[in-house]
């Protein structure tokens, strides 16, 4: 299926390098595939493929080369160095596509910086908006139940997708966890993932999670690190800025896929929303230059909002999400009067939508579907 993002992609190649990153199987290699059609002399490497890796060290692709993919280079000792030599001494006609699943800017190799040489583009599953004009465009059912990945979403039946993330979560623990880095308590890693999946949509107490594991609280938090380098996990931080009270800093954690989340339909509306929310302000930071983060809002009083859309630091709106309850949010109601703030009740049982001042309730797939990207 065709992914939005392949234009302005195509646009950028013509001005910098371009690094497309996201989670792993999202769709990133169909992607730079997709776009090499353009070119008559393309190439693909891949740092994992030792044959691959040799060419890429000795650079020794075609002088006509004028498209070079280059996947997982993350992997490969010094490569910011690397990157830098090739794109500074490269022929005019090379464009550069630079694909991983690891955040690239995680990685602290030592190397000269690739500041002004590059454009980010973040690939996330499948969204509402992004699928807003298909077939899918209000399937919210089909999001909640097999998540937006690609391969299990498309799939013809839901025990085809159930198949797929098995195996996905196996490669995600056994393969790329562990090449990313050594870990010595299998067991207690996957635990750790474990209780994650559990605990979604509520603030991750890093101390509870040591104690649940037997593990030290330095060891939970380096696992939760490299969970979210591998784009297996985000989290969405408290917003404190302005907001009296608002003292809370456990971060929330949901999943890229929301089909790893265990808990009742409403958690995983919760977490399908929230990921649609991260795509937008990605989407709009990586292709409108806007500062746009996902937050939320907790007082020490227990007064809690479940998302809130910043720009520049400043709160544009906050978000309650609902699987059926169209009565207004009390907690909506009371920061969205106190800090003069545009809401939204979103609800995926809604009858009618309404309009209540500066909040307004609405049917989930209209909202999310409204979105950048």
């Amino acid at each position: 299926m065709y992914r939005k993002q392949i234009k302005q992609i195509k646009k950028d190649l013509g001005k910098k390098m371009v690094f497309v990153v996201g989670p792993r199987q999202v769709g990133k290699t169909w992607l730079a595939k997709e776009i090499a059609k353009d070119y008559k002399n393309s190439v693909y490497l891949n740092y994992d493929h030792f044959e691959d890796r040799e060419i890429i060290k000795n650079e020794e692709w075609l002088p006509e080369t004028d498209l070079l993919i280059l996947d997982e280079l993350h992997k490969m000792p010094e490569w910011k160095n690397y990157l830098k030599g090739v794109f500074d001494t490269k022929n005019d006609n090379l464009k550069i596509l630079v694909t991983g699943s690891a955040r690239l800017d995680t990685f602290r190799q030592s190397g000269d910086s690739l500041a002004g040489r590059f454009f980010t583009h973040h690939l996330l599953p499948f969204s509402l908006s992004e699928l807003s004009d298909t077939k899918y465009k209000n399937d919210v059912d089909r999001f909640i139940g097999r998540g937006g990945f690609p391969e299990p979403f498309l799939s013809e039946t839901k025990t085809d997708a159930d198949r797929w993330r098995a195996q996905y979560i196996d490669g995600l623990i056994r393969t790329d966890v562990l090449d990313f880095e050594r870990i010595y308590d299998f067991n207690a890693l996957k635990t750790t993932f474990e209780l994650l999946r559990r605990r979604v949509g509520s603030p991750v107490s890093i101390n509870s999670i040591a104690k649940d594991v037997l593990i030290s609280p330095v060891t939970v938090k380096k696992y939760i690190d490299i969970f979210e380098a591998l784009y297996i996990i985000f989290k969405v931080s408290p917003y404190s800025k302005n907001i009296a009270r608002s003292i809370l800093k456990e971060p929330k954690i949901y999943f890229y896929d929301t089909g790893l989340v265990v808990g009742d339909e409403g958690i995983k509306l919760e977490n399908m929303a929230a990921l649609s929310l991260l795509k937008n302000a990605l989407a709009r930071n990586d292709y409108l230059g806007i500062k746009n983060e996902l937050k939320y809002l907790r007082t020490k009083n227990g007064q809690e909002v479940d998302f809130a859309i910043s720009e520049n630091d400043e709160i544009k709106k906050i978000i309650e999400v609902k699987l059926s309850n169209s009565q207004l949010s009390k907690h909506l109601k009371y920061f969205s009067e106190k800090y003069n703030l545009k809401g939204a009740q979103v609800v995926k049982n809604l009858k009618r939508e309404k309009s209540l001042g500066k909040i307004e309730i609405k049917k989930i797939e209209n909202f999310l579907s409204d979105l950048y990207l």
